[in-house]
């Protein structure tokens, strides 16, 4: 917790903030109740997070800490103090999470007869099995590099496994060089297929190992010629910056291109190494990459637990979650034709309760339908095998108008999103890719279809992206509306994108950033802070991923303290102090992490008893408010704003997997017949609502 300066209102710091939020998902992993699969899961996502937290924002604060200290005073936080802090707080973490795999899912594994062995844990059988194993699968695989005076500089690729050889005592000493040697080598997961090797079963008894230990085994034979064979992990994050002007001449996409391969090669942000490994090797490493002391990481004999999303369920359903599959939509219909539906009323998906196929099948439909003239949509995160972008491709192949607006500089997903833009292009449709100076992150589709003798709009609005993949795992909503009030303002965001002019015209009922979400998102907090003041109920209910934009924070802070109650649900970041003396007495807060990812937001104010329900694709940030194109709508027919409500509310009773700012269980101490898990009874809520309908 800090104060800022002057004594203005105390703010939490962004960074520590997320770092509790990765904490929340550590907890998940160390929670019995969640089946032993899934806690490895979730090691997996703390790993993958973190390892996305230095290769982002440690690496950013790396690059400011270099900047000169007059310019790091105007910064307004000290970066290396910040700097300082959060690396001691994720030592702290790293160190529990180590003591969570040692202390917890290993012996619960055993307890489940799965055996996570070392190659000193194998019988003389299991011994000659994986060394006959590394022979046919592994060996040929492997690429060695030998550090010696002929190697002037070693390469080691971002978030790649590397293992170092240490041998020394030779057989046959023929030089003097040869009383020692280190030797390099990517450990070939990709290749391999698996960071794991299933060893044959004895009885119910099961064995995996991890592929570094197979090497393990196989290294003494591999280097006979040397009596002592040692071998360490090491793995180097990079920073994933990219270096993009922004200007509008020139192409971005080469500009992407060109700026992808320089994050291959970028800045280290982290070597975490094996504290076992040699001194010598470890010296050996820093001076043929140039790696200095402030990159280095203590680890652990393993490292990239994200292949732990790979681990083996070895076919024990039990240790996993429950199956839900996706239940069909109540109001949409299974097969056949959407758009008909759609004309009639509004529907709302919530993915992945309900499947992302209506989606799919509604571009399908619309790219084979000979009365759709055009479809429109912005893609943000694509699959790498999007069923979206092979509808957009036969669409655009059966000559409807395609406009398709790729975001090229969405992180991590650059390559994808280029990928099918090229492709997309050829096919003949029109690929604007973004905005200069801002990223498109609003999830829009708008249908054009001729009807009557005019055009008619259909939209699709969502927080999730047009991902089948995430779509299974993010919990979202999407509307389907063609209510002209809304689908006519979504053809004014598709104008904006075409014309890249300011903005072309008014939106009554979306609220658009960077236009004017901001300033509307206040006058609706100001709305509040006078019912209040005239003594009339007042309240605000926001669902985000993150919460860190100071200005608006400070805005709820004054609604607090003229009288506002507010309800934060938070799953990320939130910089939001909640119930301080004279500052936030109003303002609770919650976070929730559960089976599936809470990514929708969803912000409620209470108006005066005729309540505003808007759902959103942006967070409370300083990027979203006024870096990004930004769509939060509005939930106009009575029945769906009260489903909105009603799952808004399942997660503000939720008792089971809540937290509060303090990484706390909310409500742990209640009865078993009183314990509310939201996203459990989400599925069974629109279970019943489908089996209602359909009646």
């Amino acid at each position: 917790m800090e104060e800022t300066k002057q004594g203005r209102p105390q703010l939490l710091n962004r960074e520590l903030s997320w770092l509790a939020f990765n904490r929340r998902v550590l907890q998940e992993a160390q929670t019995p109740e969640v089946p032993l699969l899934e806690r490895i899961k979730f090691l997996a996502i703390f790993s993958s997070n973190l390892d996305e937290y230095f290769k982002v924002r440690v690496a950013t604060l790396r690059r400011l800490v270099k900047l000169k200290k007059k310019t790091r005073a105007k910064l307004g936080e000290d970066p290396v103090e910040q700097l300082h802090d959060l690396l001691a707080e994720v030592g702290r973490q790293q160190q529990e999470f180590g003591d969570t795999f040692r202390n917890g899912i290993l012996p619960e594994l055993r307890n489940q007869h799965i055996h996570l062995i070392s190659e000193h844990d194998l019988t003389e059988e299991q011994h000659q099995w994986v060394l006959q194993y590394f022979r046919e699968h592994v060996q040929d695989l492997l690429s060695p590099i030998i550090l010696d005076d002929n190697l002037h500089h070693l390469f080691l690729r971002d978030q790649s496994v590397y293992l170092t050889f240490f041998l020394a005592q030779p057989t046959e000493k023929k030089k003097k060089h040869d009383d020692e040697r280190i030797v390099v080598m990517e450990l070939p997961t990709k290749r391999h297929g698996s960071r794991f090797v299933q060893l044959p079963a004895q009885g119910e008894e099961k064995y995996v190992m991890f592929l570094d230990d197979v090497i393990r085994c196989g290294a003494a034979e591999m280097y006979a010629k040397y009596q002592k064979v040692q071998v360490h992990a090491l793995k180097l994050s990079r920073d994933a910056e990219l270096d993009i002007q922004e200007e509008v001449s020139g192409n971005m996409l080469a500009k992407i291109k060109s700026s992808l391969q320089k994050r291959e090669t970028g800045y280290p942000a982290r070597l975490l190494y094996d504290p076992a490994m040699p001194k010598q090797v470890l010296r050996a490493i820093m001076q043929k990459t140039g790696i200095g002391q402030e990159e280095l990481v203590e680890g652990s004999r393993y490292h990239n637990f994200r292949d732990f999303f790979g681990f083996p369920d070895l076919g024990l359903s039990h240790l996993k979650y429950e199956a839900q599959p996706p239940l069909p939509h109540p109001t949409l219909p299974r097969t056949g034709k959407l758009l008909p539906a759609i004309a009639e009323r509004d529907h709302l998906l919530h993915p992945p309760y309900q499947s992302f196929d209506y989606v799919t099948r509604l571009i399908t439909e619309a790219a084979k339908d000979p009365q759709v003239s055009g479809i429109s949509i912005t893609l943000y995160r694509v699959s790498n095998k999007s069923e979206v972008a092979k509808a957009l491709l036969k669409a655009a192949k059966n000559g409807k108008q395609v406009t398709v607006v790729v975001e090229l500089k969405a992180r991590f997903d650059e390559e994808s999103n280029m990928f099918w833009a090229e492709k997309l292009q050829k096919a003949g449709a029109n690929v604007i890719y973004g905005i200069p100076e801002l990223k498109v992150h609003s999830k829009l589709l708008l249908i054009t279809r001729g009807e009557e003798d005019q055009n008619k709009l259909y939209a699709y609005l969502s927080t999730g992206n047009f991902n089948e993949v995430t779509s299974q795992i993010y919990a979202d909503h999407g509307l389907f509306t063609a209510n002209p009030e809304i689908t006519h303002e979504v053809a004014e965001v598709f104008r904006y994108f075409h014309d890249r002019q300011d903005k072309t015209g008014v939106f009554k009922h979306l609220l658009v950033a960077p236009f004017e979400l901001r300033e509307k998102l206040v006058a609706l907090i100001d709305h509040e802070i006078s019912l209040a003041k005239k003594g009339k109920e007042a309240y605000i209910i926001l669902k985000l991923n993150a919460l860190q934009d100071e200005r608006m924070i400070l805005k709820l802070y004054e609604a607090s303290q003229a009288g506002v109650r507010i309800e934060l649900l938070v799953r990320g970041i939130s910089c939001v102090i909640p119930d301080l003396a004279g500052q936030s007495e109003n303002i609770s807060q919650r976070g929730l992490v559960d089976r599936y990812l809470e990514h929708a937001r969803v912000y409620v104010f209470g108006n005066g008893g005729q309540e505003r329900v808007y759902v959103a694709s942006s967070d409370w940030m300083a990027r979203n408010l006024d870096r990004r194109v930004e769509v939060a709508f509005p939930i106009l027919q009575d029945d769906l704003r009260a489903e909105v409500r009603h799952l808004l509310d399942l997660q503000r009773q939720d008792n089971v997997k809540s937290r509060d700012c303090h990484n706390n269980f909310i409500g742990r101490d209640e009865a078993e017949a009183g314990k509310i898990r939201a996203q459990q009874e989400t599925y069974q809520y629109l279970k019943k609502l489908s089996q209602k309908k359909r009646k």
